[in-house]
């Protein structure tokens, strides 16, 4: 079983918004930066979002800021994406990670642990 499991994923038109979750399975990340990632078809894996294991420094791509809030609620420890206005150039899976880092990191490659995904279908 994946280490952290992504849900919320689904089909929504552009504008709409939606809300991924990120559950840890079998372990706490209350130590870990978080991230959340995603993987168009044909595309290299990139960067969405970040948030520290404090949940004190958030960092995002620009492609979705001032449209993605990344947060995290320690006692549930869950790690959250609000998508806001969202765009058909959104459609992919996202990811989410772990990483235990001293810093937050925007590589794919240093992040340590991974979910399995959740698709997020955009339609124009």
């Amino acid at each position: 079983q994946a280490p952290v499991i992504e849900s919320g994923g689904g089909l929504v038109q552009a504008g709409g918004s939606l809300r991924l979750s990120c559950a840890a399975s079998g372990r706490t990340f209350s130590m870990y930066n978080m991230g959340w990632f995603r993987q168009a078809p044909g595309k290299v894996r990139e960067f969405v979002a970040a948030v520290s294991w404090s949940g004190e420094s958030t960092y995002y791509a620009d492609s979705v800021k001032g449209r993605f809030t990344i947060s995290r609620d320690g006692a549930k420890n869950t790690l959250y994406l609000q998508m806001n206005s969202l765009k058909p150039e959104d459609t992919a899976v996202y990811y989410c990670a772990a990483d235990r880092s001293s810093w937050v990191n925007c590589r794919a490659d240093l992040y340590e642990y991974w979910g399995q995904g959740t698709q997020v279908t955009v339609s124009s």
